[in-house]
């Protein structure tokens, strides 16, 4: 049977009435799992409303209070485990151990959260003029809207409503219409916790949802993680409409293999990072530029591995890949392929034509890997989010930076060398949010921040982090004085303090 998917508003399931519903699909298979209520207007003006009605209340809350709620949340993330894990295989595609990988980097921040009371402490000044005190506080923005992709289904989510939460605010959570279920369990286990209702709302739907969140005045800050093209919509149309909003967007992120790196690690690395997830994450590496002499030996290394990758339901436990989320998006995926073959690029592996007995239904794309990719190629600026590497061949160190400088995205890269002054100039010259030193995935741990620069981020703020407690309080600043300090008489100089 097709089961539903309601939205989580005020503590409890409801219902939409809207009549419009999205497809969920199982992508090992191709077929509908459940059908997803898409939201109208006045059904994301009631979760506002909810979250503001909870609001006062929670914001009152003590800050201690707060983190005992998240404590409980992280035992009931961990006690549901593979619980949530077998969701996101479900929804997503993505293999098992991949989706548990994917709710612990999320419970990294619930831990974190967990001890935000200590930062959120303000600052406190004696004296500043003459029995003239100055005290800072950081208190909630309000309610916060946070609009989530199909590909981290519940660590994307995860980044955002705890730290939010565990500030005081409110939270309307608006997750990818395409895998919405994880994001409802992680709902109702926080009311488990001991959240209030309308701590927490969970809507779905698509841009009429969104929309309304952008700009209905009683929404206060807005969180995205998705595309670029969305991103700079969702990131103009908040602005205009008196927001505060992060967000983060896409990518093409390179990995520079130097002549004298390990090249089995260094093709181990790109396996993982390139065809993880099936290269739907905003982290892949897609792009490795073989500096030097490398080429020819990474491609060596690279393409049986690339070839003997073990495709299969994300449910089986040997796969290595599973299916991309949607039939479009896997068609969309062969199509950069087929554009990459057209511009002149080496297909060293084609996984155009894999077909797995008994899932011929399913959203399955072989590995595929492209050599001499030419910058001026679409393949090579374009994000594909598919399970593609392309191969830059690059004279020398200057020009491989350059490379990863001159790209519109500076979301992540990284460096695989023993050298320590090249790995030591990357860091320090490339134009980017997030380098890894022989680690392709470089996603800080939950007490930094993740955040990309140029074309990958708009706004100021990274997520969680303390980041993340700027971007979800503001500063307010307190001076006092008491009677028995006070001067008497007008004056009419600016106040200066002595």
């Amino acid at each position: 049977m097709v089961r539903s998917v309601h939205h989580f508003v005020d503590g409890k399931a409801f219902q939409g009435s809207s009549g419009r519903t999205g497809d969920v699909y199982n992508p090992a298979t191709g077929e509908v799992q459940a059908k997803v209520d898409f939201a109208s207007t006045d059904e994301v003006r009631t979760a506002i409303h909810a979250a503001q009605a909870a609001l006062p209340g929670w914001a009152a809350t003590p800050p201690v209070q707060r983190a005992r709620v998240m404590f409980r949340f992280k035992e009931l993330i961990e006690t549901h485990m593979d619980e949530l894990a077998g969701i996101l295989t479900s929804e997503h595609g993505k293999v098992f151990s991949d989706a548990k990988g994917e709710v612990l980097r999320g419970l990294e921040v619930v831990e974190f959260a967990c001890g935000a009371p200590h930062l959120l402490k303000g600052d406190f000044t004696e004296n500043v003029g003459r029995a003239i005190d100055s005290f800072s506080t950081r208190q909630p923005v309000g309610v916060v809207a946070a609009i989530t992709p199909f590909n981290f289904p519940a660590m994307v989510p995860l980044w955002m409503f705890p730290m939010a939460i565990i500030c005081g605010n409110t939270v309307i959570l608006k997750p990818s219409e395409k895998d919405p279920s994880a994001s409802v369990r992680l709902a109702e286990l926080l009311i488990e916790a001991g959240a209030p209702a309308g701590v927490l709302n969970v809507v779905h739907g698509d841009k009429e949802a969104v929309d309304t969140l952008l700009t209905d005045p009683g929404v206060n800050a807005i969180s995205f993680v998705g595309s670029t093209p969305v991103g700079e919509y969702i990131y103009a149309t908040g602005c205009a409409n008196g927001k505060r909003v992060q967000a983060l967007c896409g990518a093409k992120n390179h990995m520079l293999v130097m002549p004298d790196a390990d090249m089995d690690k260094a093709s181990d690395a790109l396996m993982g990072a390139g065809y993880g997830a099936a290269g739907e994450r905003c982290m892949a590496v897609s792009v490795a530029v073989a500096v030097g002499d490398a080429g020819d030996r990474l491609i060596e290394k690279l393409e049986p591995k690339v070839r003997a990758l073990k495709v299969a339901p994300g449910n089986d436990p040997d796969a290595e890949m599973g299916p991309l989320i949607t039939r479009e998006h896997r068609d969309k995926v062969k199509g950069y392929v087929d554009l990459g073959v057209e511009e002149g690029a080496d297909l060293v592996v084609d996984g155009r034509g894999l077909r797995l007995q008994g899932y011929e239904d399913g959203f399955f794309l072989g590995g595929c890997l492209f050599d001499n990719v030419q910058p001026d190629m679409r393949i090579y600026k374009e994000e594909i989010f598919g399970p593609v590497l392309s191969v830059v061949r690059s004279p020398d160190f200057g020009h491989a930076l350059s490379l990863v400088n001159g790209h519109e995205y500076g979301n992540g890269a990284a460096i695989f060398t023993g050298d320590g002054d090249a790995a030591r100039s990357f860091a320090a010259n490339c134009n980017i949010g997030m380098v890894g030193v022989n680690v392709p995935i470089p996603v800080p741990m939950a007490f930094h921040s993740f955040g990309g620069w140029k074309r990958s981020a708009f706004g100021d703020h990274g997520m969680y982090g303390m980041d993340g407690i700027r971007f979800y309080t503001k500063l307010k600043t307190v001076t006092s004085r008491w009677p028995t300090g006070m001067t008497s008489g007008a004056e009419f100089t600016f106040p200066i303090m002595r």
